[in-house]
């Protein structure tokens, strides 16, 4: 990859492990966007705890879902150059069991992660293709590899990105380009929720513990890195050994 600062761009910037993701790729030395749907406040502080340690990092705020919208908001952002690694971290879930799950619920979780993957990581191919370098990671969930109860859109939604990601794998592979998942267990956050004693933690994870969001932005991170060029197309599990 160049040698220049890369520009990076993360979806859902302002949670927990988008705002891990950002500070870790700007560790490593790239221009970061942070991005938010409704939070912006949230994307601008990260963005600002950023440059407050010598990094280089900005906001926005556009809703994935919206293809139209995400389409204008990048084309004002490559008007400053093409973006050379996109993590696709925006993703929400509305669980039930799918006997009693609306298709309002369906809808809107699918919405997010699969639709919003295909708004923003489309309009960015052709510049990154251009540079002949280019990191695409999303961040899928054990979820998607294993299931899991009350979340039948979540887990559809989730694993139909490592299906859309191997396919682009094999189509960028020749322009330098590499489309990983990563695909994280139980991570401390406001997605998990307070729902987990320590006891049911060790049931359910071998490590016997909740996983960080450090942890899964340093897997990012080095797949986002030069020494990552030769993993394409993989789907990695950060779990603590659930499966």
């Amino acid at each position: 990859m160049t040698s220049s600062p890369r520009r990076a761009l993360v979806t859902g910037g302002s949670g927990d492990i988008g705002s891990a993701i950002a500070t870790a790729l700007a560790q490593q030395g790239c221009e970061v966007i942070v991005h938010a749907h409704a939070n912006i406040a949230r994307a601008q502080a990260i963005a600002e705890g950023i440059q407050a340690t010598g990094g280089k990092a900005s906001a926005i705020a556009f809703d994935v879902v919206d293809g139209a919208a995400s389409r204008a908001a990048l084309e004002l952002l490559l008007v400053d150059g093409p973006i050379q690694i996109l993590v696709n971290n925006a993703g929400i879930h509305d669980d039930a069991p799918m006997a009693g799950m609306s298709e309002a619920q369906w809808r809107r979780v699918i919405d997010v992660s699969l639709h919003g993957f295909f708004n923003v990581t489309q309009p960015l191919l052709l510049p990154m293709a251009r540079t002949r370098c280019g990191r695409i990671v999303s961040v899928s969930s054990v979820a998607a590899v294993m299931g899991n109860r009350g979340q039948t859109n979540y887990a559809a939604a989730k694993g139909a990105l490592h299906g859309a990601s191997k396919s682009l794998a094999r189509e960028m592979a020749s322009r330098g380009i590499t489309v990983n998942v990563v695909a994280p267990g139980m991570i401390e956050g406001s997605m998990l929720g307070q729902t987990f004693d320590a006891a049911m933690v060790k049931a359910i994870v071998p490590a016997g513990r909740i996983g960080k969001p450090a942890e899964v932005a340093a897997l990012v991170r080095f797949l986002c890195s030069d020494e990552a060029a030769y993993i394409n197309g993989q789907v990695i599990g950060i779990n603590g050994g659930m499966g």
